[in-house]
């Protein structure tokens, strides 16, 4: 420690001064380490920070104020690389369903090859402690633990997942995904026919409204965000659809989105399929919305996170099994007990569910999944507890 001269005399430096002065050295350090820095641990912290800024209008500010804009450009440019690389991504599946539930020979046989998901011992052994979900037979069961206060059951899927619920005369199947940070709710829905994309019933006002609400006005047990939205400043009505967008065969938004997004297309035989947003819509589609990243096409992942897809969100995902069910996944996040996820490792959960196709839909805010009258996801703001208005949802359904 140097002395200085003050009024004439050797004195020792102030510590109320040094130590600030310290402080602010090693913040200065750790700041153009973690901006700079080329070491790989970094770097991808770097680039999930910068990625989950940009990906919303609201909090583009962050990104752009605490780093420079060549900083930025670098991490996105590869980005919009990764988007050229969607353009090729059409899936050409054909697959006939063998009837497996058919074959069974007893109730409780077709139920358990319905619900191939299931771990069977577990499920056994959670209905011989509660024999009274079995009163109206295999074919009735309903078990519902998926409300948010709820703690699920002790029920397992094959791959060690929990499961939440299930409601054999509607097929769904209700799964807790839980895992580096986060927290998510995947709907296994049996019964492709039952799907369908329906708009708010405001759409036309300009408005939007929540999944529970487009959901009850079509008959429908399960919902999950669908379209993305105009959204300036993050208080849009939901009301302008972003993309392309059609609900039981009617369009209901022309314009389709830019370069390197996605269309997702319910046919007339209960199949999802990916195209380009610059493909013609297909003679026998039935319904579609336009987002981006297509997360698994033809039974592969079709996303990569060594230098992009980073972004740690609330997800909304939507896909199909080789089987033909649906897949709805919804991922919790900007919460304490959920940070979010990135879109490949959404590809990883739903490819661990035997699916075929897949896509990202609208995130942030927008993600949530709703079954039989209630959220069983949060809100990224907790001040909506039935989630944002939408312009439209995907709809499952109910008996």
């Amino acid at each position: 420690m140097k002395w200085k001269i003050f009024g004439g005399k050797w004195q020792k430096p102030k510590r109320w001064i040094t130590i600030p002065l310290i402080v602010l050295l090693v913040i200065e350090c750790l700041y153009l380490l973690f901006i700079y820095s080329s070491w790989a641990p970094i770097a991808r912290l770097r680039s999930m920070a910068i990625q989950t800024s940009m990906s919303t209008m609201y909090h583009q500010w962050i990104a752009k104020t605490f780093f420079p804009k060549s900083v930025v450009d670098s991490v996105m440019q590869p980005l919009e690389a990764a988007r050229d690389e969607q353009v090729s991504l059409i899936s050409h599946w054909v697959i006939t369903d063998p009837n497996i539930s058919a074959q069974a020979s007893s109730e409780e046989d077709r139920f358990f090859a319905q619900f191939s998901e299931l771990d069977r011992a577990s499920v056994t052994a959670y209905l011989t402690a509660h024999p009274e979900a079995l009163n109206g037979g295999w074919g009735s069961i309903l078990i519902d633990k998926s409300a948010l206060e709820d703690e699920g059951t002790d029920m397992r899927t094959t791959e060690g997942d929990q499961v939440l619920a299930i409601d054999a005369a509607n097929g769904i199947t209700l799964v807790r995904v839980q895992q580096n940070g986060w927290r998510g709710v995947l709907a296994i829905a049996h019964d492709p026919s039952r799907l369908s994309v329906q708009p708010s019933s405001l759409i036309q006002s300009g408005y939007g409204q929540t999944a529970g609400e487009i959901a009850k006005a079509h008959s429908g047990v399960l919902a999950l965000t669908a379209s993305g939205f105009m959204d300036e400043n993050g208080v849009g009505s939901g009301g302008a659809i972003c993309g392309y967008a059609m609900c039981g065969g009617v369009v209901v938004s022309p314009a389709h989105c830019g370069y390197g997004y996605k269309r997702i297309e319910l046919h007339e035989d209960n199949r999802l399929y990916i195209l380009n947003v610059s493909s013609p819509v297909s003679s026998d589609c039935t319904d579609a919305v336009e987002f981006s990243p297509a997360l698994i096409v033809d039974g592969k992942i079709v996303v990569d996170d060594t230098s992009v897809w980073t972004a740690l969100n609330p997800r909304a995902c939507i896909g199909q099994r080789s089987d033909g069910a649906i897949l709805m996944f919804s991922v919790e996040g900007r919460q304490i007990t959920s940070i979010g996820t990135t879109v490949v490792e959404c590809a990883e959960v739903l490819a661990r569910y035997d699916c075929m196709q897949a896509i990202n839909l609208d995130g942030g805010t927008s993600a949530i999944l709703w079954y039989r009258g209630k959220p069983v996801t949060r809100c990224c703001n907790l001040a909506l507890p039935e989630g944002r208005t939408l312009p439209n949802a995907f709809v499952y359904a109910g008996s």
